[in-house]
């Protein structure tokens, strides 16, 4: 009776002690770990597109002295898709002729007072985003803006502080070419002929615009 009753109790404790000798496995461990060599990978750097440059032809009106042809230079940022700063150099050549048809030979400016040139720093707001369509198939991304700033006039030998307030239409034709048409209103005054007067200087001008 005892042989049987040892075999019995070596076969119960034999898978308990199978169990305790066995090394426990947590449950989250990796059975194959990967031998792969990992790679530095350079991302490649887009263009923002933030950046303008530009070029601007047109016509300024100088009050009290007609119109003439302007041109300029224009280099801007785009802060977001609504919002935008830019600055602007530009220069016109000023007549007094009809000073000298009135009065000959008593024409307010010299020779060398005949150039106006202005500086400005502006911001703008695109108040209408959208697109235009170019015939029946072809649409391109468009914006309408309001736009004022600060800046400088230097006209008759007067270096004169001058805001400017308007609005403009641009049409992107690309990711990086666009055109624009813009809309100012130049406000400074100035001392001739021992008279100081404001003025309001209309301007309008249209040119490319390239981003980068």
């Amino acid at each position: 009776m005892r042989l049987p009753l040892l075999l019995l109790t070596a076969m119960l404790s034999a898978p308990a002690l199978a169990q305790t000798s066995a090394p426990q496995q947590p449950a989250n461990e990796q059975v194959i770990v990967p031998e792969v060599q990992r790679r530095d990978v350079r991302i490649p750097k887009f263009p923002s597109k933030d950046f303008e440059v530009g070029l601007l032809v047109g016509t300024y009106a100088t009050q009290s002295f007609g119109a003439s042809a302007v041109g300029g230079l224009r280099l801007g940022y785009h802060l977001s898709e609504d919002f935008f700063v830019e600055g602007v150099y530009a220069q016109t050549k000023v007549s007094d002729k009809t000073f000298e048809e009135i009065f000959p030979g008593a024409g307010p400016l010299a020779d060398t007072d005949k150039k106006l040139s202005y500086y400005n720093v502006s911001a703008g707001y695109n108040i209408f985003p959208g697109e235009i369509f170019l015939g029946s198939k072809t649409a391109k991304a468009s914006s309408i803006y309001l736009i004022g700033g600060v800046g400088s006039t230097k006209f008759a030998n007067q270096r004169k502080q001058t805001f400017n307030v308007g609005f403009g239409f641009r049409v992107l034709f690309s990711d990086r070419w666009a055109v624009r048409v813009d809309v100012r209103d130049h406000i400074f005054s100035y001392d001739l002929l021992g008279v100081r007067q404001n003025t309001q200087n209309l301007e309008l001008t249209t040119g490319f615009a390239y981003y980068f």
